[in-house]
């Protein structure tokens, strides 16, 4: 048997130094905020002919475009971040017929995104970050008849959010509604993982074992680890698949799953239980 409650403290120092990695990650190099919070062009292109999205990347690299390609068409869609719309459509436009006019390149609208939607799409997420952990917290409090286990539940939720944003931000990915949408997913996906967990350890509880505490939480953790690592690597394949093959427009939000299971996992075991342990104790 594994003696998860026994790691606890050196737990506790690697997720310190992953949340201390992901403040220098937000804070130090910055938020690259996407056009849906910073403002910005939207432009939709067409061709004739096919053209890949890596030559369309590489001919607008001066503009740093966020390019999406509709599926199984010609069409694309191009974001501008903080680029005022007068200044890019004669430039795009001759960088088109320069490059593309072989594919017959034709521009079928312009929008514009303004920064005053960008700042309500940011109190947006806040709001539903806020209302899924308070709603967290009251449900998993009544289910498990006191509030440390909803509680422990949300630090380990603010956690897995807070790291993989960070790590997003080192890595300098544009955050965008995609990105907000896998976070959150995650949410949901690891307080899923530790209420199987925070079951079993009620339920071992219960029983009135002689044992000591750290031995019940032990045995839980061990319990249900099995469906934990199946569960999470089952889910971590088809994240893979989705990153290998699903093509530039989800890759943002394939990694963001991807890097969000495994911190999930590993606080449902490390962090969730141990805290609650910790005022069992």
């Amino acid at each position: 048997m594994i003696k998860f409650i026994e790691k606890r403290k050196n737990a506790f120092l690697v997720s310190g130094a992953l949340i201390l990695l992901s403040i220098y990650g937000t804070s130090v190099k910055k938020i690259n905020w996407g056009i849906d919070f910073t403002g910005g062009t939207l432009a939709q292109v067409s061709f004739k002919k096919d053209v890949s999205i890596e030559s369309l990347r590489e001919k607008l690299s001066e503009f740093k475009p966020v390019i999406q390609r509709f599926a199984n068409t010609n069409t694309f869609l191009l974001k501008f971040s903080q680029i005022k719309q007068q200044d890019i459509s004669v430039k795009l436009n001759t960088i088109l017929m320069e490059n593309f006019k072989e594919s017959e390149p034709q521009i079928e609208k312009f929008e514009m995104v303004g920064p005053v939607v960008g700042k309500f799409l940011i109190k947006a997420a806040i709001y539903a970050f806020f209302g899924a952990f308070i709603g967290i917290i009251f449900y998993v409090a009544i289910r498990f008849k006191g509030g440390i286990w909803g509680i422990a539940a949300v630090i380990a939720l603010i956690h897995d959010v807070f790291i993989t944003f960070g790590i997003l931000c080192l890595m300098n990915y544009t955050i965008d509604l995609i990105i907000i949408t896998g976070l959150l997913f995650i949410a949901g996906y690891s307080v899923n993982d530790t209420i199987v967990i925070y079951d079993r350890i009620r339920e071992n509880l219960r029983k009135g074992l002689r044992k000591s505490n750290a031995e019940i939480f032990d045995t839980s953790i061990n319990q249900t680890l099995s469906r934990t690592l199946v569960t999470s690597l089952t889910t971590l394949l088809v994240v893979a698949t989705l990153l290998l093959l699903g093509g530039m427009a989800i890759k943002s939000f394939a990694i963001t799953l991807f890097i969000g299971i495994i911190i999930g996992t590993y606080s449902s075991i490390f962090i969730a239980s141990p805290l609650v342990y910790i005022t069992k104790k």
